[in-house]
């Protein structure tokens, strides 16, 4: 390689000189020059193909890019010019001023788009003849256009449109044109692409062929540079590895080849170093192992062919009866009489042989013989008293083991650390089923399964084994539980021995895993419809949740159902008929559902079901018609027919959501939208819902802090005696006045106190506020106060009146609690407890909206009400015809038979206040006599009625 000649003055360009010739005497740098080389011939030939296409793209843009859109811009110029000569056309038949004006909006609207179009076509041509027709076709219409402007709407003749329509035409022709010039020049321009393309190929197959002769002289080379090195360091590897330590490793280069050379002499110089030093070591080990022998606490005697003695060590010679220094060369049957001696010359053949003896002082030896190739043998005496002590003791330890392992409640087996079999009891052969005398030490696991599946027809207590042997595999300890048989389930503990074997015990776990099983079924079922708990049901959900997210779950529907009419079951027929009624229901809801559905008990008589699919909402809808037609047949429960019906809420994943808690909480507040719908109805979930709830959260928020911040208001509706014209009772109504959404109806808040409980709290409010009101009225007008049933739960009702009484001074006569037959259908017999108490204490009671519930003539049976209110239903259909005169009828007849007072709710004309005279009703209520007034207003209402103030 001729390098360029630079000053050698600058030491910079000489080092950078020195290391660039040193690469290239390397291996390395020449696979590196080599590599270069290709590289640069490769980046030519990719560099000429890339600058073909290059050229290739751009003639195909010219033609498809540029011509085309050209075309089609002037295709939409033609198109719009059309509808322009169109619209001209209507707009000179319009007879309509406002037809026209729309007509000549649409004309602007038509000439902006046709110069657009006409813009673009002009811009992507490639010839100049074609900006021309572009422009000459514009100036065209543009000139058209003038024309018709000049001529008004009484102007344009038929020589008028005549000349109009000429420019027009000019315009078409000159668009024509447009487009026959702009394909010309794609054309050209696809000519000249082809003839590029047709030329680039010939080159390249020049250059590609022109490419593969030089890497194959630039791999020539760098072969000639690397085989003949490689064959000189591979003849000499083979002659040193033969053994060779004299062979001459010839010089090598500056490269790695050269190195490897030099390398195999240092090689070559530290083998025979080292076998030097070997027959060293060799012959000091020969005069250590004298000492050895010498030194050993056994006796070691070596006896030739001749039975003569070569060599015996000190202990020896003490074993044998002989003087240590005069040993050599004796025979041995010269120490007869001696143990050791008597024993070695009795062991028959010349062949390896043990024997234990007993000295004259009682010890005992251990004598081991082994013949040498020249014959004679060596023999060692040892000293094996103490063993002999220890095997005893090990006989009474095994002894001692043997009846421990017979008596374990445990199977047991003891492995060494090759897998051989050591230990086993009793009770692993009867656990496993195998005969204890088919064992013995040393077999494998694998052989005791074999034995265990010759001796069961069960396999799974081969199982069993195959598992274990699975983690001896993996090296790791572990437990397994599994079933071996049907009656038997046992527990595997398996852990590593310090001396590198392992114990494994096997545990009889059968009761105790029927005690879990049955401790986790309780756990996880309704222990009285056996479905699944509120527990399983989330841990469903949850995971139907993780596999929608994670994109391997379908969607699915979450669906929450409550039974119609369950209460008055349970109210009626007693708890054991609605037991009944809840464990029929379970069995239908599962009837209704497929294998992958589960349906839980929440609590009570609200049940949920989680159905998944990819039809998510149809399914649901399916699924919702099965239920309510299944609850459609009654329940024949003891003797007696049940009808309930079942009200569900839908809500579905992933369109309302995934997370578990807002799917449950969307399908509760789908629930309620169709309980309120009606009985035996279902409702998907919808946005409007939740707004609903966060409304009435909010409203739920503002309710318990309404009783602190004063925003109630109570107003005083009066009762008035029919016979007398008199007021007798004021009925307290409470009113909410507050302070951002003005007065609430108690239809909206009573029922959410009810719901929240702060209906005890206002409750006791209105007591105490009304007491004191009326302590203020004209002596024996009473008042009368609403009592919720939610107020009865606690019997704090009693406590409430009495304070109310006490701080207000009123007489507890004057005081009347009106009550609905709700309150009774909670606890019947402490709610009756709770209205003696009453009783007793002076104060009355009123039935309210008597009549409209299903139980009220046995409520009237059961406690001494003083008054019972006829509902403003009945009384509002006095003038129609029906059943309601009659029912008011035997509603007054009633009270009068049982000395009770009857009130008519709703009074609002002459005519219904004339017929309740008339039947004898005793007092009434409503618009008629007055609205709802403030207690001050009450003493106008009493002059005005005529009260009679005594």
């Amino acid at each position: 390689m001729n390098l360029p000649r630079q000053p050698t003055g600058d030491p910079r360009w000489r080092a950078a000189l020195d290391a660039v010739l040193r690469g290239v005497r390397t291996i390395r740098g020449r696979i590196f020059l080599a590599f270069l080389m290709l590289s640069a011939i490769t980046a030519m030939l990719g560099g000429y193909a890339a600058l073909g296409i290059m050229t290739t793209g751009s003639l195909v843009e010219k033609t498809y890019d540029q011509s085309l859109m050209s075309i089609n811009y002037a295709r939409a110029a033609a198109t719009d010019l059309a509808a322009l000569q169109a619209t001209v056309a209507r707009a000179r038949l319009a007879g309509d001023a406002e037809e026209r004006r729309t007509l000549e909006t649409r004309i602007e609207n038509l000439t902006q788009s046709f110069e657009e179009d006409l813009e673009i076509a002009a811009g992507r041509a490639q010839s100049e003849r074609a900006t021309r027709e572009a422009a000459a076709a514009k100036d065209a219409v543009m000139h058209w256009l003038a024309a018709r402007r000049e001529f008004g709407p009484d102007q344009q003749t038929a020589d008028v449109w005549q000349a109009l329509d000429a420019h027009a035409a000019v315009a078409e022709q000159h668009i024509d044109l447009l487009i026959n010039f702009t394909a010309g020049d794609g054309f050209s321009y696809r000519q000249a692409a082809r003839a590029i393309v047709d030329r680039d190929v010939r080159l390249s197959v020049f250059v590609t062929s022109a490419a593969i002769v030089l890497t194959g002289i630039v791999a020539l080379l760098l072969l000639r540079q690397i085989v003949r090195p490689v064959a000189d360091a591979s003849t000499v590897a083979s002659r040193i590895a033969a053994g060779e330590l004299t062979v001459k490793v010839p010089e090598g280069g500056a490269d790695e080849f050269g190195a490897l050379l030099r390398a195999m002499a240092v090689m070559r110089d530290n083998i025979a170093a080292m076998m030097q030093e070997e027959v060293a070591q060799r012959r000091s080990a020969q005069r250590l192992l004298a000492d050895a022998v010498q030194g050993s606490i056994e006796g070691i005697v070596v006896v030739d062919a001749e039975g003569r003695i070569v060599l015996a060590n000190d202990r020896a010679a003490a074993l044998l009866g002989l003087d240590p220094a005069d040993t050599q060369n004796r025979s041995l049957s010269s120490a007869s009489g001696s143990a050791v001696a008597d024993t070695l010359l009795s062991m028959p053949g010349t062949g390896s042989l043990t024997a234990e003896t007993r000295s004259a002082e009682g010890r005992w030896l251990r004598i081991s013989r082994s013949p040498m190739r020249g014959g004679g043998f060596v023999a060692v005496c040892s000293d094996m008293s103490l063993l002999k002590e220890q095997e005893e003791q090990l006989k009474r330890s095994n002894s001692q083991l043997d009846a421990a392992l017979s008596n374990m409640l445990q199977g047991l087996c003891l492995y060494d650390a090759e897998g051989g079999l050591l230990v086993y009891n009793r009770r692993f052969c009867d656990m496993l089923g195998i005969d204890a005398a088919s064992l013995r030490p040393g077999m494998s696991l694998h052989e005791v399964t074999r034995l265990v599946e010759a001796a069961s027809d069960d396999g799974r207590a081969v199982d069993l084994l195959l598992q274990q042997q699975s983690l001896l595999l993996r090296g790791v300890s572990g437990s397994l539980c599994c079933p071996i048989r049907k009656d038997c389930i046992v527990s595997l503990k398996q852990q590593p021995t310090a001396e590198g074997g392992w114990i494994a015990t096997y545990e009889d776990v059968t009761q105790r895993y029927e005690a879990e099983e049955r401790i986790i079924t309780m756990a996880r079922r309704d222990a009285l419809t056996g479905l699944a708990n509120r527990m399983v049901f989330g841990e469903r959900l949850e995971e139907a949740a993780t596999r929608l997210v994670e994109g391997v779950g379908p969607g699915f529907a979450t669906l929450c159902l409550d039974l119609d009419r369950f209460k008055e079951v349970n109210d009626t027929l007693g708890h054991p008929i609605g037991d009944g009624l809840l464990r029929s229901v379970a069995e239908r809801l599962q009837g209704c559902l497929r294998e992958t559905d589960l349906v839980a008990r929440l609590g009570g008589d609200e049940f949920a079901i989680v159905q998944a699919g990819t039809q998510v909402r149809s399914d649901a809808s399916a699924l919702a018609r099965r239920l309510i037609a299944a609850f459609q047949q009654p329940f024949l429960l003891d003797g007696h027919t049940v009808i309930v019906g079942v009200s569900i809420g839908i809500s579905l994943a992933p369109e309302h959501g995934t997370s578990p808690e807002k799917l449950l909480k969307s399908a509760d507040l789908a629930l309620y939208r169709a309980k309120a719908t009606g009985r035996g109805c279902w409702s998907f979930f919808e946005e409007e819902m939740d707004l609903e709830l966060r409304k009435r959260r909010a409203l739920e928020s503002d309710l318990r802090n309404a009783v602190d911040n004063n925003e109630f208001e109570l107003v005083f509706q009066p009762i008035v005696k029919l016979d007398q014209q008199r007021i007798s009772t004021c009925e307290a109504l409470l009113r909410w006045r507050h302070p951002e959404r003005g007065y609430v109806s108690p239809a909206d808040f009573i029922p959410l106190a009810e719901e929240t409980g702060t209906i005890s709290q206002i409750g006791e409010w209105v007591l105490r506020k009304a007491c004191c009101e009326a302590a203020a009225w004209p002596g024996g007008i009473g008042v009368a106060v609403n009592v919720s049933a939610v107020q009865f739960k606690n019997a704090a009702v009693v406590r409430a009146v009495m304070e109310a009484l006490s701080a207000s001074g009123l007489p507890a006569h004057r005081l009347e609690l009106e009550i609905t037959e709700s309150v009774l259908l909670n606890d019947s017999v402490t709610t009756l407890a709770t209205l003696h108490t009453l009783k007793r204490l002076g104060v009355r009671v009123a039935m309210d909206d008597f009549g409209t519930g299903f139980s009220s003539l046995s409520y009237l049976q059961s406690f001494p009400f003083d008054k019972i209110k006829i509902d403003q239903s009945f009384v509002r259909n006095l003038d129609a015809t029906g059943n309601a005169r009659l029912i008011v009828r035997s509603v007054i007849g009633l009270g009068r038979s049982l000395g009770i007072t009857t009130t008519a709710e709703g009074i609002e004309t002459e005519a219904q206040l004339e017929q309740l005279r008339l039947e004898g009703c005793e007092e009434g209520q409503g618009y008629l006599f007055s609205r709802p007034v403030s207690a001050a207003a009450i003493r106008d209402l009493v002059a005005n009625l005529g009260r009679n103030a005594a």
